[in-house]
């Protein structure tokens, strides 16, 4: 090849090499990983522990940014504004993903278009809890006492539109029975009063009330998951228990500003995948009562998909609101 036409092919070459340098050699500095709540809770924890992971297999700072408020809102959406390189990601619970956008008039992203789903770390089932000075044992006598006093029998939740209010609304919608929802600001002062006697049942997140059912405060009654948790192999399902079509799990994801390049995409999701895969970090989920689930980017953005849908349907047809 002559010298010019070898100097122009080289030239062409040049924009396509810029673009490729950012994927192959990502990540070449600090990685922000935004969670839109509060520290301390369950999608911070997943969070730092992915940071940590992250930061150990490539090599590269990973700095967990605590960006609460507006029930997740506020840090969605500072990730849904920044630029897709690989630099900014989000660690979030189903809340920011599947359900506050159909609580809320307007949020400021649509999750079907402004990200791409990168991995679920992890998931827990909800449980039915009650304490043990409560008659009803079983979920058979739990849906006898409530046909028995429809609109009466109390249920606690951390709050509107949260995973455990949702478990009861998909309980009762299933059963053909009704509650009497009773919201909380948070979920520490409604397993309280459960604790206390003031409310009669609650479908927390399991590691939110395991120790006081080891302890023997709280009665496991049924999981809310597709199958049995290894943390109460004891304690049915709710379908086992005659209830279907009430599985529900509490999630957190692992997601990044749309356009991410498809060589960062594999590089984070593999990177992801490895840290919960370890199993000093699956003990460690497990004792905290959480079960890995490091599944794929395809695999999050059908599950994301599916439970968009499931969620809107059930909030639209039981009219929930966040107020």
């Amino acid at each position: 090849m002559p010298f010019k036409n070898l100097f122009k092919a080289l030239l062409c070459a040049l924009p396509l090499a810029a673009a490729a340098q950012p994927a192959t050699t990502w990540p070449e500095r600090a990685v922000t990983i935004i969670v839109p709540f509060p520290a301390g809770g369950s999608t911070d924890m997943a969070g730092r522990t992915l940071a940590q992971g992250l930061q150990d297999k490539l090599h590269q700072t990973f700095v967990v940014d605590n960006r609460a408020g507006a029930t997740g809102t506020i840090g969605a959406g500072m990730v849904k504004r920044a630029a897709p390189d690989g630099y900014t990601l989000m660690v979030s619970s189903l809340a920011t993903y599947v359900i506050t956008p159909h609580l809320l008039k307007t949020v400021p992203y649509d999750a079907l278009k402004d990200f791409d789903y990168i991995s679920i770390p992890v998931q827990a089932p909800n449980v039915l809890v009650a304490t043990p000075a409560q008659a009803a044992r079983t979920v058979a006598d739990v849906v006898a006492l409530l046909k028995k006093n429809p609109d009466k029998v109390t249920f606690a939740s951390s709050g509107n539109g949260a995973s455990d209010h949702l478990a009861a609304e998909l309980f009762w919608q299933q059963s053909g029975t009704q509650g009497l929802h009773v919201p909380y600001k948070g979920g520490a002062p409604a397993i309280n009063d459960l604790l206390g006697g003031q409310v009669e049942f609650s479908f927390p997140n399991i590691n939110a009330v395991l120790p006081y059912i080891r302890a023997g405060k709280l009665r496991a009654i049924a999981v809310t998951g597709t199958a049995r948790s290894p943390l109460l192999p004891d304690v049915p399902t709710l379908a086992e228990a005659g209830v279907k079509g009430a599985e529900i799990y509490s999630w957190q994801g692992l997601a990044a500003p749309k356009g991410l390049p498809p060589a960062v995409k594999k590089k984070l999701s593999d990177a992801a995948i490895a840290v919960m895969q370890d199993p000093v970090v699956q003990k460690r989920m497990a004792e905290q009562g959480l079960e890995v689930v490091a599944n794929t980017p395809d695999e999050f953005t059908a599950y994301q998909a599916k439970e968009f849908a499931r969620w809107k349907q059930l909030i639209t047809a039981r009219k929930i609101t966040i107020d």
